[in-house]
C-alpha cells in the first residue's frame, strides 16, 4: 500500500504555497503491525532458545572438534570394502522391496481417499485416516516399532519404509486422481460402463504420469533413508556405521560415509534416467 502525507510550505495555504507529498510504502498501521510480528517472532525464537537447554561452551568449540573428528577420519580405511559393498546392495534391496510392495498398497488407498472415487464417506475417512497416520509417524519410528516386534534385521526396514511410503504416495496418487478430466468418465457412464471398467479405463489412464513420476521419486526418497534404518538395528549400511562409530573407528566411518555419497548419487542418476524413460 501506497500512502501520501501532504505538507504545505509557504504561508497560509494562498495559491504561492506548495504542496509536498512524502510517499511510504506502508501505512502507519502496517508498519506497527509489521513491528508487532517481528517483535512475537523474536520473543518466540529467544523463548525456544531459553527451553532447550543449550550448552554454550561445547557450541563455541564445536568447529574445533569437527575439525579433530574429520581430522581422524584422514585417509579412509578401504580394507573392509567387501563387507561394505554387502551392505550397499542389502540397502539398495531394502528400499526397492519396500518401494514395490507400498506403491500397490498404495493404489487402493488412494482411490478411497480421492472424493471423486470414494464409495462414501466413512471410506473416504478411512483413507485419510490411513494417509495421515502413515505421513505423521518418521521412519526411524517405524522402525523402531517393527525392531521391537520384529527383532532387528532386514525385515522391520522393510515393513517401516511401506508403512512410511504408502502416506507419501497414496496422498500425490489420491490428489492426481481428483484432478482428471471428467469427460471420459462421463462418456463411459453414458455407455453403461461398470465401475471397475471406468476405473481402467477412465481414472488409470489420467493418473499413469503422475504414478509413474511420484513411485521413482519415493524410490529415489527411500533409497536415502534406507542407509540410516541400520541406526536402529533395522539392517542396511546404517548396522556397519553404527558399528564403526561405537569402536571409534573413524577412518571406517569415513569410507562407509563415501559409499552412501556414491550410493545417493547413483541413485539420483538412475531415477533420472528412469523419468526420462517413462514419463
Amino acid at each position: 500500500m501506497v500512502t501520501a502525507t501532504p505538507t504545505q510550505t509557504g504561508g497560509g495555504g494562498g495559491p504561492d504555497a506548495v504542496a509536498a507529498r512524502a510517499w511510504s510504502r506502508h501505512s502507519p498501521r502496517e508498519r506497527w503491525t509489521r513491528l508487532v510480528v517481528m517483535a512475537l517472532v523474536a520473543g518466540a525464537a529467544f523463548w525456544s532458545l531459553s527451553t532447550i537447554n543449550v550448552f554454550w561452551p561445547w557450541l563455541w568449540d564445536a568447529p574445533q572438534q569437527m575439525g579433530d573428528l574429520f581430522g581422524r577420519m584422514v585417509p579412509p580405511d578401504f580394507t573392509q570394502w567387501r563387507g561394505i559393498a554387502w551392505a550397499l546392495v542389502e540397502t539398495v534391496n531394502i528400499a526397492t522391496i519396500a518401494t514395490f510392495f507400498a506403491v500397490f498398497l498404495s493404489l487402493p488407498v488412494a482411490l478411497i481417499a480421492a472424493q471423486n472415487t470414494t464409495p462414501n464417506k466413512a471410506t473416504l475417512w478411512l483413507g485419510r485416516f490411513i494417509l495421515v497416520s502413515s505421513r505423521s509417524v518418521n521412519t526411524i519410528i517405524w522402525a523402531l516399532l517393527f525392531v521391537a516386534v520384529f527383532g532387528p534385521g532386514v525385515l522391520a526396514g522393510i515393513l517401516a519404509i511401506i508403512f512410511r511410503s504408502l502416506g507419501f504416495l497414496g496422498k500425490l496418487v489420491g490428489e492426481a486422481i481428483e484432478e482428471i478430466d471428467r469427460k471420459p468418465i462421463e462418456a463411459l457412464e453414458a455407455t453403461g460402463a461398470s465401475r471397475m471398467k471406468i476405473l481402467l479405463y477412465g481414472v488409470v489412464p489420467q493418473v499413469m504420469p503422475t504414478f509413474f513420476a511420484v513411485s521413482i521419486l519415493r524410490w529415489d526418497i527411500n533409497l536415502r533413508e534406507s542407509t540410516v534404518l541400520g541406526l536402529v538395528g533395522a539392517g542396511g549400511i546404517g548396522i556397519i556405521l553404527q558399528g564403526a562409530i561405537d569402536t571409534f573407528a573413524w577412518q571406517t566411518v569415513a569410507t562407509i560415509l563415501l559409499a552412501i555419497i556414491v550410493l545417493v548419487l547413483a541413485g539420483e542418476a538412475v531415477a533420472a534416467w528412469l523419468r526420462k524413460k517413462v514419463i
